[in-house]
């Protein structure tokens, strides 16, 4: 059993395919084929269960033997990174994974900022409506509504948000007035699609307006955001997403308030990555000096000094 072996091992178990190992892997599938049945071989045991429908999904033996892969990726990673002097440089590559809302209005621009501070690691920014998966290291770090129940994962409450009811300044201004909360019955709405949602902390429309007139849904916030700029409905919106467009308005702020929170976290053998600390003490930072922002009592972004 080789190194090589064990990282074409990992590959599949996180694409559940041989073609999507081949391809992260730079080699031809028939490659990673055979390196997955010498390890087979050289541990006497099936590592996958292969089908057409799903692909290669990990055995018993196979789950067990992924997480002590898992940490000798991690340790040969580390030692990469400390013998190379990338780390004293802080060089080299991260991922970091966001809901779609705070990836896009919030953290983009920051890391811009944190690039420029830092021009030798390069960076992929992820905002997508779903959860981000650690464990097929889809990212280095992770921004969520929920953190993880298990696992060993270094993880921290990066913050509470704020949601308010939103709407173009031509919608209200046309549409009939709303001063309490019973008057939202007259009203369009916008939504998501329910059967859809990726966590339940995304169910609250039902709870502000029950029986919603609901006309229009989508998966993602930022196509929300951009219907409710048409002026045809009322939106629940991130307030560090609508507060920074001067086109919509709060309404009935002081009644209608949701709050959510934001969760970081990473795998903890990361700890000890030095790029890794620096992103995540960089986002720490950046959250706590934007608190106004996200609780929906400021308009700007704010950047670290």
């Amino acid at each position: 059993m080789d190194w090589d072996g064990i990282r074409y091992f990992i590959e599949v178990a996180r694409t559940q395919r041989v073609s999507g190992a081949a391809k992260r892997l730079g080699v031809r599938h028939t490659t990673v084929s055979r390196r997955i049945h010498l390890l087979e071989q050289s541990l006497n045991t099936v590592l996958f269960n292969k089908s057409k429908a799903s692909g290669y999904t990990l055995t018993e033996d196979g789950q067990r033997f992924f997480a002590h892969a898992e940490q000798i990726e991690s340790a040969l990673l580390n030692a990469q990174e400390e013998v190379s002097g990338q780390a004293a440089a802080l060089s080299g590559h991260l991922r970091v994974g966001a809901t779609e809302g705070f990836g896009s209005y919030v953290l983009a621009p920051l890391m811009v900022d944190f690039q420029r501070r830092f021009p030798g690691i390069t960076l992929d920014i992820m905002p997508v409506p779903r959860f981000i998966s650690l464990s097929k290291r889809e990212a280095d770090i992770a921004i969520s509504l929920e953190q993880p129940q298990r696992g060993p994962y270094l993880r921290t409450l990066l913050g509470e948000y704020a949601l308010r009811l939103y709407g173009s300044r031509e919608y209200l201004e046309r549409q009939p007035p709303i001063r309490r909360r019973e008057d939202l019955s007259q009203h369009h709405f916008i939504g998501y699609v329910d059967e859809l949602l990726f966590s339940d902390h995304l169910r609250y429309l039902d709870d502000i307006v029950p029986s919603a007139n609901v006309g229009f849904r989508s998966t993602s916030v930022i196509a929300q955001y951009h219907a409710a700029l048409q002026g045809n409905a009322l939106a629940i919106l991130p307030c560090f997403m609508a507060a920074q467009d001067a086109r919509l308005r709060p309404v009935l702020p002081n009644d209608v308030q949701v709050t959510r929170r934001f969760w970081m976290y990473c795998h903890e053998d990361l700890r000890q990555s030095r790029r890794v600390m620096a992103l995540w003490d960089f986002i720490k930072q950046s959250a706590q000096l934007n608190r106004p922002l996200l609780a929906g009592d400021s308009d700007r972004l704010r950047y670290p000094p």
